[in-house]
Formats: structure tokens, C-alpha cells, sequence
């Protein structure tokens, strides 16, 4: 009887939550284990996978702090704040690690209100450090819902050690959470600016706060910052601190900014730094730096050309055109022949009618030698910079077999009607030019296909041109939007449905979220087992990864299975973007592709922090398919926005080597 008894127990709800069928016991359960064959671990991944919040919420009074740890960092990726009041329950739990993983998931769910129990929990007499986690996690998580006030309180901390890692990781990195949400004051300018340039403090806390120098908006940094910022420079054995310090110092209009810069430029070894010092030469005068660009057109590593053609496209002179001209006909890469094509056509006089006239024809003919669609792509967004071409571009591109030649058109398209001074530039003919256009993106409606439609209704959002005032009846696009295919089409749709609502003068729908559509494959899980490698094999070499399925076991599953179905096979790397990121596993091969399902978005606590992390492109949350990245260095701005599902362990070469265009030939798992 009494066994029959403790068998009905075990499988009740007390048992299975609590105690995980297994006999009570006064032994404290500490360490956190997070074990994908575990069977508990899949229950829980799965109500996370389904958003099953009332299957969680018993798991945070599991006895096992393993379970208690995955059921609270299961609401990061739900991110709803109907959560909050339970979540905080867990910011007084006895193991460190379930704290922060709390304090983690309030901060993920944008609850303003959810501030007080964040401050409350601080751990401020945590003299053992018992509590490190939790408190750097707190300091974070406070940045992405707190008040300004808070910030103040947060920046002007003085008493943390440059031994007191963790709480000044807290630090730095809510600083610059607040400041992503455009929140700064100078106190945290000034605490970040200490912190990015004295060598005692550890390097990881150094790299988080010179990326808010350069990422933040609007500070005020003056000469002494720039002094201090050009020390530091000169003293910085990590890229990763160096190549955010020298965005940093572009914004500040001083001469000791600009020769920092420029010597900076000169000795150093890390192309990315090098890349991002060109882009920092933006801010500076033209005739200071612009022989430096020249020189960089013809560095070896692609990005770093790349990027000083970028400057040239952005920076340049009407004096220059023709040598931008000439400079596209050496023997250069395509990506920086068209760019350098794209800054003569951008920058000619209007005056030099013969040079402009000629670069539109050198463009024309190229368009038509060229036999990769991306360098075609390039070529219509280079003709787009003469907005009289936009009859031609239409003509030669909007039918084209190629997705990508077809998207880049109307991207092209979009990139005329986006011209600040469009009214002056088509002078009397401009109401003719804008009704042809809109017939364009309304033709575009009917096409069915989701990148032209994408771009088209962006496009047809544009204030300046007023084509709400013209278009009285969105039927076309009603009946575009009811034609496509959900989720694989989510991110047209949404689109589109913002178009409409601004059509009709109504507020901006929220963005829809797909349906739930694809359960997490535990046996394709089980299959991999212990040897969680995979290679991505390019046309430039070999890239191997780690998959990292104990934080992101659904994506890791879906992965593996497209690479197994040969998905991967001959796809291309479709986006590459100097200095941030190389994406691919589009099926289109514009970025606007995808497959008949979607997967959930699983944020994890975990940063990118570092080159070479592997996440999942996105459009908006759980709408993850096919598409994924690489980084080519640290990007704390997508922390918590996207999912981290493997990092590079071999091949960082290929990947800053990659451009667009190359091609995947396959992915292949270790057995």
C-alpha cells in the first residue's frame, strides 16, 4: 500500500515539479547543470518553444536550481511583463546564477514598472561576492527599463575596484543599454570615458564602454576626452577596445582627434581597426584625409578597400569625380570598382554634363558584361545615383529572372525616390517622374514577389513624395498582402501591412508574430550527441563552428536539419557588411527568402562580445528561419535581440575574407 502510495505521489504534481519524482531529501542542490539529453530540460525548452507560461512558472519552486535557472531564463525569449511579479520571486533565490537569470528575463520583458524590484534585489552588502552574477545581471537589466534618474545613480558609483569585474560589467553594460534606448547623461559619458581608457581596468569592461563611445548619440566630448582617448589608443593591446576608440575620436572635430587617427591609421595591424578609422574619417576635412582612402582602395583585405570606397561614396568631393572614375577602372574588386562608380555618379556636377553622361554609359555597359547577379545589383544601385536612369533601371531589371537583380531594382528605385532633393532635380518634370513611380511600386503589388513587394511598400511610405495623397485605394495591396504566405513571407507582410495602415492615415499596427509551427526536433538533438561541431564550407575555405544547443536547442535542431536535407548546398553568403557581419542561407539569395515555417527566437544570456558568433537573422521576433551570421567583431548591440546558436573555433580568416556573393557549398556535422 505504501509503495502504491509514493508511486501516485511521484507522478503528481508535487512530485514532478517539486521534487522531480524523485524521494525528498535535506540535501541542498547547488550546482547548475544544463544537460540537453535531460528530460526536464526538454520539458521546460518546450514550454519555452510553445510559450506555455503556466507550465514555467511551478518549475521556479523546483528544488533543483537547474530547473529553476531554464524556467526563469525561458521568459528572456517570451519577454512578456505578465511575468514580472513571478520573476521577482526568483531574485531572492539562494543560488547566484538564478538570480541573474531573473534579473536577465525582467529586462527582457520592457516592463518599466519592473524597475523597483531590480533595485530592490541589489545585492549592495554582497561583501563575500556571492552574488556577483546576479548584481551584474541586475546593473543590465536595469539599463534596458530603467529611469534616467537611475542612470545618474548608476554612472556615478566610484567604489568598485578594478578587480570588481562582474559589478563593473554591470556597470558598463547598463550604461550602455540606457544608451541604446537614446538615454545618456553625462555622468555615465564620463564614467564610460574612465572606464574605456585607464589599462587597470579588465579588458572585457574597457571593450563594453568603448562601444558606447561609439555607438551613443549626441555626447559631448571635448578636446581633453580626445586627449585622453588618444592615449589610450597608443596603449591598447585589444582590437576590440581599439576599434571602437577610434569611432569615438571621429566625433570629436579636434586636431589631436585627427592625428591620433591618422597615426593610428599608419602603424596599425588589425584591419578592422583600420577599417573603422576610415569611417571615422568621415567626420574630419575632405583634403585632411581623403589621400589615406586613396591608399586603402588597394589594401588586400576586401573590407577595408571596401570601406574607403564607403568613404569616397559618403565623403566625397564634386573636384574628385573624375579620378573616382578612373580610380573604378583599375584592376580593383567589383564591389569597390562600383562603389567608387556609385561616388562619381553621386558627386559629378551638375554642370559637367559630358562626365556624367560618360559614367552612366561605362555603367550601362557593365551591366550588361556583368554575369553575377550581386554585381549586376551594384551596377542599378550605381545608376540610381542619376535619378534620370530610373526609366532604364526599371526596364532592365523589375522583369529579371534573378531575385536579386529584381529586389535590387526596386531597391534602386526606392533609393530615387528617397532623394532630398528630388523636386529640384526633376525640376518641372518631377510630379510626371513621381506618378511613374507609383504606377512602378503599385505594378509591383501584382507581382507576388516578397523582396519587390517589401522594398515597393517601404518605399511607398515615403513622406516627402506624398503618395498617401495619390493612392485612394490600397485594393492592390490588400490583395498583395492576402496572397502571401505565412510565415515563410512575415517580413512582406508586415511590411506591407504598415503601408496600408499609412495609406489610410491609421496608427502602425503592431508587427505580426507567426503562429507557433515548428516543435523543437529533440531527436535530431539526440543524434548529434556530444559532438557538437559543424563546418561550413565555402568557396574561400572552411569555417568551423561550435553549436551551442545547451542555450539555444531549437535553432541548434533546425540547423542540423537543413544541413543534413543539403539545404545549405550552394546557397550564397548574400550580405556583407565591412567590420560587422558576413549572412547567408537565404534561398532567394536577397535576404528576403525563407522556408514554409518559422522557430522561435532564444535569447539566452549571452553577449557578442567577440568576433565569430553565430546568430540567427531575423525580422522580428520568432521569425528565424534559414538565414544566419557571422560576426567580424563585437556587436553588443544585438545582445538579447538575437539568437546566439554557435561560435567560430576555426576560420575567422574565411569569414573576414568572405564576399558577396560567395557561395556555401555545404555544411557538414561532425560524427
Amino acid at each position: 500500500m505504501n509503495h502504491t502510495i509514493a508511486c501516485l505521489l511521484c507522478v503528481g504534481v508535487l512530485c514532478a515539479v517539486q521534487w522531480g519524482c524523485v524521494p525528498p531529501s535535506d540535501e541542498i542542490i547547488t550546482d547548475i547543470r544544463l544537460e540537453v539529453d535531460n528530460p526536464t530540460f526538454q520539458k521546460i525548452a518546450t514550454f519555452q518553444d510553445q510559450q506555455l507560461v503556466d507550465s514555467l512558472y511551478p518549475y521556479f519552486r523546483h528544488r533543483d536550481p537547474s530547473y529553476r535557472f531554464l524556467a526563469a531564463r525561458a521568459f528572456a525569449s517570451i519577454r512578456t511583463p505578465r511575468a514580472t511579479d513571478s520573476l521577482a520571486t526568483l531574485l531572492a533565490d539562494p543560488i547566484d546564477r538564478v538570480r541573474a537569470a531573473a534579473a536577465y528575463a525582467i529586462g527582457q520583458s520592457g516592463d518599466e514598472g519592473a524597475e523597483q524590484f531590480l533595485l530592490r534585489a541589489f545585492a549592495r552588502q554582497d561583501t563575500a561576492g556571492q552574488f556577483l552574477a546576479a548584481n551584474r545581471a541586475i546593473l543590465e537589466a536595469v539599463g534596458k527599463i530603467g529611469s534616467e534618474e537611475n542612470l545618474k545613480a548608476i554612472a556615478t558609483v566610484s567604489t568598485y575596484q578594478p578587480t570588481d569585474t562582474a559589478l563593473l560589467q554591470g556597470q558598463a553594460y547598463g550604461i550602455y543599454q540606457y544608451a541604446l534606448r537614446d538615454i545618456t547623461r553625462p555622468e555615465g559619458t564620463a564614467r564610460m570615458l574612465e572606464l574605456a581608457t585607464n589599462q587597470q581596468y579588465p579588458a572585457e569592461v574597457r571593450m563594453i564602454a568603448a562601444n558606447y563611445l561609439m555607438r551613443a548619440k549626441e555626447l559631448d566630448l571635448d578636446e581633453t576626452a580626445a586627449e585622453k582617448m588618444a592615449e589610450a589608443l597608443q596603449q591598447e593591446s585589444d582590437p576590440r577596445t581599439r576599434m571602437a576608440l577610434v569611432v569615438a575620436l571621429g566625433k570629436i572635430d579636434e586636431d589631436t582627434a585627427l592625428q591620433q587617427l591618422r597615426s593610428a591609421y599608419s602603424t596599425e595591424t588589425d584591419y578592422r581597426v583600420r577599417a573603422n578609422t576610415l569611417r571615422a574619417f568621415a567626420n574630419f576635412p575632405y583634403d585632411s584625409v581623403w589621400q589615406i582612402a586613396q591608399k586603402a582602395l588597394y589594401a588586400e583585405q576586401l573590407q577595408e578597400a571596401k570601406r574607403a570606397a564607403q568613404y569616397f561614396l559618403e565623403n566625397g568631393s564634386p573636384k574628385d569625380t573624375r579620378s573616382y572614375r578612373i580610380w573604378a577602372k583599375d584592376s580593383l574588386a567589383w564591389p569597390v570598382q562600383l562603389t567608387l562608380y556609385q561616388a562619381a555618379n553621386r558627386h559629378v556636377p551638375a554642370y559637367a554634363v559630358n562626365q556624367r553622361d560618360a559614367i552612366n554609359f561605362e555603367l550601362r555597359q557593365r551591366l550588361k558584361a556583368a554575369q553575377s547577379p550581386y554585381e549586376k545589383a551594384a551596377v542599378l544601385q550605381a545608376l540610381a545615383e542619376f535619378g534620370w536612369n530610373y526609366k532604364y533601371i526599371y526596364q532592365q531589371g523589375f522583369a529579371s529572372e534573378s531575385p536579386i537583380v529584381r529586389t535590387a531594382t526596386l531597391e534602386a528605385l526606392a533609393a530615387i525616390s528617397d532623394q532630398k532633393g528630388f523636386r529640384t532635380f526633376f525640376g518641372a518634370g518631377y510630379r510626371s517622374v513621381r506618378r511613374e513611380l507609383l504606377g512602378i511600386y503599385i505594378e509591383t503589388m501584382q507581382t507576388g514577389d516578397p523582396g519587390m513587394i517589401a522594398v515597393a511598400a517601404k518605399a511607398l511610405r515615403n513622406e516627402r513624395l506624398n503618395f498617401s495623397d495619390y493612392v485612394t485605394d490600397v485594393t492592390p495591396l490588400q490583395d498583395a498582402l492576402a496572397q502571401l504566405e505565412l510565415p515563410k513571407e512575415i517580413e512582406t507582410y508586415n511590411e506591407l501591412n504598415h503601408t496600408i495602415a499609412f495609406l489610410r492615415d491609421e496608427s502602425v499596427p503592431e508587427p505580426k508574430t507567426p503562429a507557433y509551427n515548428h516543435p523543437i526536433d529533440w531527436a535530431m538533438l539526440k543524434e548529434l550527441g556530444q559532438n557538437r561541431r559543424a563546418t561550413i564550407t565555402t568557396n574561400q575555405g572552411a569555417i568551423q563552428l561550435q553549436l551551442l544547443p545547451e542555450y539555444a536547442p531549437g535553432t541548434v535542431a533546425n540547423f542540423i536539419a537543413l544541413a543534413r536535407q543539403g539545404f545549405y548546398n550552394d546557397k550564397t553568403i548574400h550580405r556583407v557588411v565591412p567590420n560587422f557581419v558576413m549572412q547567408g542561407g537565404c534561398p532567394r539569395g536577397d535576404g528576403y527568402g525563407s522556408l514554409d515555417y518559422s522557430i522561435r527566437s532564444e535569447l539566452a544570456h549571452l553577449h557578442y562580445d567577440q568576433a565569430g558568433y553565430v546568430g540567427m537573422a531575423s525580422s522580428g521576433q520568432h521569425t528565424e528561419c534559414t538565414q544566419f551570421f557571422i560576426t567580424h567583431s563585437p556587436t553588443p548591440h544585438l545582445d538579447g535581440e538575437y539568437t546566439i546558436f554557435a561560435r567560430v573555433t576555426g576560420g575567422m580568416d574565411i569569414v573576414y575574407a568572405s564576399r558577396i556573393g560567395d557561395r556555401i557549398e555545404k555544411v557538414s556535422l561532425k560524427k
